[in-house]
């Protein structure tokens, strides 16, 4: 008895560090769990997008855990932007049932970077999109809007740095010097 007792001392062992180490469910709960406000959702993935992750196609992985769409349409133009403001309160929000609501968010706009001819168009502007939020297989997922990327002023300026250093082509290299200038500009 002894001996088949010391044989599962270290399975029982093993079990109960597994079992006191391991975290309930109530006390992690993935991203865009319906335990979670709708509009965290929606504040990860403002905040993702203004740090670039929707750039290029190996960090669009970042934002699909708030989205609903499976791929990013090719963008021509990129909105730069300074600040954005998503509100907490449901109050503000169109709410269309208890598993659908509309949280308008503010974008401070600095202006767009054109990507096809490096250019950037300072427009010193506010904008408020709608983002449609629902629940899809028990997680909040943004529906729509599929807006362009909004990111960050710095953000941009070290993309465009990033580009520039990489660029091969000296025309190209001097169109993209000449976008950093006029992007260093709008601060």
């Amino acid at each position: 008895m002894s001996r088949s007792r010391d044989r599962l001392a270290p399975y029982i062992l093993a079990l109960a560090v597994l079992t006191l180490t391991s975290t309930s469910n109530a006390q992690v709960s993935p991203s865009g769990s319906m335990k979670r406000s709708p509009a965290e959702v929606v504040k990860r993935y403002v905040l993702l997008d203004r740090k670039g992750a929707r750039l290029d196609a190996p960090s669009f992985d970042t934002v699909m855990p708030y989205i609903a769409w499976k791929e990013e349409p090719a963008w021509g133009r990129v909105v730069v932007v300074e600040e954005t403001s998503v509100p907490d309160d449901y109050r503000t929000w169109e709410i269309l049932n208890n598993l659908e609501v509309v949280i308008p968010v503010t974008f401070h706009v600095r202006g767009a970077v054109y990507l096809e001819n490096a250019t950037f168009i300072p427009e010193d502007t506010t904008e408020e999109v709608r983002f449609h939020v629902k629940v899809v297989g028990n997680y909040w997922r943004i529906v729509s809007p599929i807006i362009p990327p909004h990111v960050g002023l710095k953000r941009m300026v070290s993309f465009a740095r990033e580009a520039e250093a990489n660029e091969q082509n000296t025309t190209h290299r001097t169109e993209l010097a000449s976008l950093i200038d006029s992007l260093r500009k709008a601060k």
